[in-house]
């Protein structure tokens, strides 16, 4: 029976995974660097969170992006005396762009506060050794376009704050999200166009998330192996928005393409974001945690990430 087309993209990214492991085993040699996104934890403690994923052997955190104003957020010195305690370094930043602080916005105080916002954030970032800070271009939770200047305002607004990305090391890595959650930037083509409106040094890479690539790319190993020189970090999540193996996702292809990128790499992360099917996502960062929920999200997604890596990593044939 001749393989559906998908499969046919998979068998090829299979066949050169299999021929570069072969010819240069080194390139192969470093694991992934599996990290975990806590904004999902809704209001529980860093603490907490930080000796959950500690617990399941994940050494990295991607920090909610919660300095929301002067007042608010994470304290350097406190984070950094917590996330030693358990071992933990900062990947990233997860940067939250709702209406309050949406970069395409036609009101110029809603753009101030994005600019602020980034600021803010991105210095959280430089103080905590993070390599990126995702950036999405259009409010999370307004997919309704406000009118055909959104993308130009975006990246004019953008382009104001670009030099906070140069000056402090950390990456502007700008996330494509599905048309149902957000109006622009929706596939790595399209995020692909920004970047070069943007056209500025310290904004040059791709957070991508592979929920949002199961509606928005026709092949996510594909899409990865295309795109794999933008790409810093990617989220993930089943295709039920759940742990990984909870849902039909073709993990070893994201795998097998992440190596073919050299994205075993000290500036490259895989970021779990398991988040639940839905609209806007984003109340879940207010939400009551539940300690036993969020045990089993992390446990199981660890533990399959890292079993399919294994087998991954011995393929021979």
């Amino acid at each position: 029976m001749k393989p559906q087309n998908w499969q046919q993209k998979s068998d090829q990214i299979r066949a050169r995974f299999i021929e570069e492991k072969k010819a240069d085993p080194e390139k192969f040699a470093a694991p992934l660097n599996l990290s975990w996104s806590n904004w999902g934890f809704g209001m529980e403690p860093l603490n907490a969170s930080a000796e959950r994923l500690a617990r399941h052997g994940i050494r990295f955190i991607e920090l909610h992006g919660n300095r929301y104003g002067a007042d608010l957020g994470y304290k350097t010195e406190e984070t950094r005396r917590v996330l030693a305690d358990h071992g933990l370094q900062v990947s990233g930043i997860c940067g939250m762009f709702s209406a309050d602080n949406d970069l395409a916005s036609n009101a110029g105080p809603i753009r101030q506060r994005a600019i602020d916002y980034i600021r803010r954030n991105v210095a959280l970032g430089h103080e905590l050794g993070a390599k990126y800070f995702l950036i999405v271009p259009g409010a999370v939770g307004r997919p309704a376009k406000i009118d055909d200047m959104e993308v130009a305002r975006s990246v004019e607004t953008l382009q104001l704050v670009a030099d906070e990305f140069s000056q402090s090391g950390v990456r502007g890595a700008v996330e494509p999200i599905r048309s149902a959650e957000v109006s622009i930037v929706h596939s790595f083509e399209e995020a692909e166009a920004y970047i070069k409106l943007v056209n500025h040094p310290g904004v040059r890479h791709i957070n991508g998330d592979v929920y949002h690539m199961l509606v928005e790319e026709s092949h996510i190993g594909e899409t990865i192996v295309k795109h794999g020189t933008r790409l810093t970090n990617l989220h993930l999540a089943d295709t039920n928005r759940g742990a990984l193996g909870d849902g039909s996702l073709d993990v070893d292809t994201i795998i097998m393409a992440l190596y073919l990128i050299g994205y075993n790499n000290p500036r490259c992360f895989c970021t779990p974001e398991p988040l639940g099917p839905g609209g806007d996502p984003y109340p879940a960062m207010h939400g009551k945690p539940d300690e036993a929920v969020l045990d089993r999200l992390v446990g199981a997604t660890a533990d399959y990430w890292r079993e399919r890596e294994a087998c991954v990593r011995d393929l021979e044939e």
